[in-house]
C-alpha cells in the first residue's frame, strides 16, 4: 500500500513537472532577422564612429560644413529645412547661410548668407567625449561668436550664433563634414 502511494505522487509529480515545463521555439527566419538586426546595429554604430573621427578631423583642419536640417529660432520655434541652410568654414574663412524661406529673399535662396573671418577659434573635448568648436566670426552683415557641439560618437552637430548686436540667436542643428564631402549651395553674400 505504502509502495503504490509512493508510486502514484511520483508519477504525480512527474506529470506536474512536465506541465510546468515550457519551452520557446523560435523559427529560423526569425532568429536570422535578429541576428540581421545586431549586425545591421553594428555596423550603424561603426559607421557612426568613423564619421564622428572625420568630424572632429575636419575640424581641426578647419575645413568643414555643417549642413542644417533644422532651424530653432530665439523664442524656441523650429522649422524643418533642406541643406540650403548651413555653415561653412575653410581656413579662417567663415559662410553662415540661412535660409527657412523657399526661394527669394536677399540671397535668392530664400534668406540671408553673410560671409566673414573668424578669430578666438577654440576646439575642446570634454572628459565624456562631446566635442565643442567655438569661433567669432565678423565680416560684412555679421559680428557674432559661433559655437558648435557635438556628443561623442556621432557627426549630428548643434550650432548656435549669437549676434554680438542684438539678440537673435539661431541654431542650426545638422551634420557636421568635411568640406570636401558637401554639396551645398550657396546664395548671394552680403
Amino acid at each position: 500500500m505504502i509502495r503504490s502511494l509512493f508510486l502514484i505522487l511520483a508519477l504525480a509529480a512527474g506529470w506536474s513537472a512536465q506541465a510546468q515545463t515550457e519551452k520557446r521555439i523560435i523559427p529560423k527566419s526569425q532568429q536570422q532577422a535578429a541576428e540581421q538586426r545586431k549586425t545591421d546595429k553594428r555596423l550603424e554604430e561603426i559607421q557612426d564612429s568613423i564619421d564622428y573621427a572625420k568630424a572632429v578631423q575636419a575640424l581641426e583642419n578647419l575645413e568643414f560644413v555643417v549642413e542644417a536640417d533644422q532651424l530653432v529660432f530665439k523664442r524656441g520655434q523650429s522649422a524643418f529645412v533642406s541643406s540650403t541652410n548651413f555653415i561653412s568654414m575653410h581656413d579662417d574663412k567663415t559662410v553662415v547661410q540661412v535660409a527657412p524661406f523657399n526661394g527669394g529673399g536677399p540671397n535668392g535662396v530664400g534668406g540671408v548668407t553673410v560671409e566673414g573671418r573668424a578669430s578666438d577659434i577654440k576646439l575642446k573635448t570634454d572628459k565624456r567625449g562631446n566635442t565643442y568648436f567655438t569661433m567669432n566670426v565678423l565680416g560684412n552683415g555679421i559680428s557674432a561668436m559661433v559655437t558648435i557641439s557635438m556628443a561623442k560618437g556621432s557627426n549630428r552637430a548643434s550650432v548656435t550664433v549669437n549676434p554680438n548686436f542684438n539678440s537673435n540667436r539661431i541654431t542650426l542643428n545638422g551634420i557636421l563634414i568635411p568640406a570636401e564631402e558637401s554639396r551645398v549651395f550657396k546664395g548671394r553674400a552680403f
